[in-house]
């Protein structure tokens, strides 16, 4: 006897008759149909039946309906019904794959004719419910993604209709006509979407399929229906889409966080199966399982403070960025951008930039460290001094402040000051400092790629003078300035987090300050506020910070930058090609004053 693994068969009795042996072929045949019809061998099933032809075709259109990954037959029973025919009675158990299973039960003879014993085809052998002329259809029931949220639990992402605009080619007529309708409906969503971009999409879209012109969230596809639904050529389609708040709404990271947590927020799909009839009309339901959803995903995102920081940037016209963190956890708040700084790529994350006077917050606090000098030490602030012979250092304008305690010279960002107190700092003892605060330390937050910056050791005495106040060759982006106000304010390095459950590693925990050098940086911080170079955020309750303005190229024109902190957050701003600091600070005034 031929059998599978997958295949059971049991002796059974008799209705009335006690136990008996099954009539030699009978079990034989139905243990092949099962095992042939497991195997995917459908011309060998059909030719075990007494109807080959319409059993293959009726086989092959039932499998091919369900492209199962694999079948299992089980024999449960096998009752003679006289000395020519028996009934089996079996299970199937179809696997289709992503955990989708549908199993029932199913009846059918087996005949003898002559010497030969066949399965009488009918087409409920493979189905009870299949008729005659009819096959069935799998259909998979997608739940709608499960939201992502803000730390508060507001949506970022959450599920909307989303309808899309196709149009086919042979059915528009006059292409040109309706691309000119269309472009003039769409145009005010997507800036892209011209007369000439439809008609070159439908020009090079093979023919017969459709070009698509634009996906709209169902409010906005309610507001031009009126005047597209009736287009020649013009169809629509929809689907639930996971979207952000806006177009534009946290364009550096909400994709980053859609990817990574995509089968996270799927849910496990359903499925179900029907039969149809010769022309596809669906007939009677045979199996449904209902699609599970998926529970929320929460981020350390807050929805209230990163629109803060896109309302922030949005009006400046150069490229600016802003990335706010949450000393106490680490939590990355918000990361915003302007058009301007979009077109550039990832810039508040991975962009490097010389940082200008923000990095003389960490200068203070290496000369602090070292222990020559406190907050208050007198020192020169020169209109412009001259390292080691060879490197003219001027103050912005080549103010002159006389000699003024460190703090003064912080608060006013004097470059000579902090070039001088560089001459006499070991090599390394900025490259330290600066790591201390996270400058420098790579991170692998799931979902981002970023970069904080580089500090690189400054044998050279020129080159270290010019590193203590943001030029040389030191390094930042928004992200790792925002870190440093962040591990300033906190005391230590916080780890920056981005989705909850999916943890942030570092590659180095740098040894943290100690209070007594960071309570002065502090300090210092808040008096560029008080009477220093960022009056304008006096009016926002406890900022401390530090301006910068660092120059590039060809030293014409200079970055401005703003990094500080206000209680529990902290954040950095920089605008390309400010010129001054004055439109970061501005942009931090804009966000202080949104921000709960």
């Amino acid at each position: 006897m031929r059998l599978l693994a997958t295949i059971t068969v049991v002796l059974v009795t008799v209705s009335g008759c006690g136990l008996f042996r099954s009539e030699p072929g009978a079990p034989e045949i139905t243990n092949d149909f099962l095992a042939k019809l497991a195997s995917g061998d459908v011309q060998g099933a059909a030719g075990l039946t007494d109807n080959p032809t319409e059993a293959k075709d009726t086989l092959e259109k039932f499998r091919g309906a369900l492209k199962p990954e694999a079948l299992t037959g089980k024999v449960d029973q096998l009752r003679k019904n006289g000395e020519t025919a028996s009934e089996a009675s079996v299970t199937l158990d179809w696997d289709l794959g992503k955990n989708r299973r549908w199993t029932y039960p199913a009846k059918f003879d087996v005949r003898q004719e002559g010497d030969t014993w066949k399965v009488h085809w009918s087409s409920s052998v493979v189905h009870p419910k299949l008729a005659p002329q009819q096959t069935v259809r799998l259909t998979e029931l997608k739940p709608d993604p499960a939201p992502v949220l803000d730390r508060d639990g507001t949506p970022l992402l959450a599920p909307e209709r989303v309808v899309s605009v196709l149009v086919v080619a042979k059915e528009a007529g006059d292409v040109g006509a309706v691309a000119k309708t269309l472009a003039e409906a769409l145009n005010p969503f997507d800036k892209a979407i011209t007369q000439q971009s439809i008609t070159e999409g439908v020009g090079k879209t093979p023919e017969g399929q459709a070009y698509q012109v634009a996906a709209l969230r169902d409010p906005d596809y309610q507001t031009v229906k009126p005047r597209i639904y009736e287009l020649p050529g013009v169809r629509f389609t929809s689907q639930t889409s996971l979207l952000a708040p806006s177009r534009t709404f946290g364009s550096q990271v909400l994709p980053a966080v859609r990817k990574l947590v995509e089968n996270d927020i799927a849910g496990n799909a359903g499925f179900r199966v029907a039969t149809v009839d010769a022309q596809g009309s669906e007939v009677d339901e045979l199996h449904s399982k209902a699609a599970e959803p998926a529970k929320a995903v929460n981020t350390a995102l807050s929805r209230a403070i990163q629109t803060a920081a896109e309302d922030a940037v949005e009006p400046v016209t150069q490229p600016t960025m802003l990335v706010a963190i949450q000393p106490s956890t680490g939590d990355i708040l918000a990361v915003a951008q302007n058009d301007p700084a979009d077109a550039q790529g990832a810039l508040a994350l991975t962009g490097q930039f010389p940082p200008g006077s923000t990095m003389k917050a960490v200068s203070a606090l290496a000369a602090i460290g070292s222990g020559k000098v406190t907050a208050d030490t007198p020192l020169p602030c020169p209109g412009k001094t001259t390292i080691a012979g060879r490197r003219i250092v001027p103050n912005s304008g080549e103010f002159d402040k006389g000699t003024i305690p460190l703090r003064s010279a912080f608060a006013f960002s004097c470059n000579t000051t902090f070039a001088q107190l560089a001459v006499d700092m070991p090599a390394g003892l900025l490259t330290d400092s600066a790591l201390s605060l996270g400058l420098g330390v790579d991170f692998d937050v799931p979902g981002l790629t970023t970069i904080t910056g580089s500090v690189p050791p400054a044998a050279d005495v020129v080159e270290r003078a010019e590193d203590a106040f943001g030029q040389g060759k030191v390094l930042a982006s928004p992200f790792g300035m925002a870190l440093v106000s962040a591990s300033i304010a906190k005391g230590s390095m916080p780890v920056p987090q981005l989705v909850r459950g999916k943890e942030t590693k570092a590659d180095k925990q740098p040894t943290p300050p100690t209070a007594a050098v960071l309570d002065p940086v502090r300090q210092m911080m808040r008096e560029v506020v008080d009477y220093g170079t960022a009056p304008q955020l006096k009016p926002y309750g406890d900022v401390r910070g530090k301006t910068g303005t660092a120059q590039f190229g060809d030293g014409v024109h200079s970055h401005g930058w703003f990094m500080g902190y206000r209680g529990d957050v902290a954040f950095a701003t920089l605008v390309l090609s400010g010129e001054t600091s004055t439109p970061a600070v501005d942009v931090a005034a804009r966000f202080l004053k949104a921000v709960p």
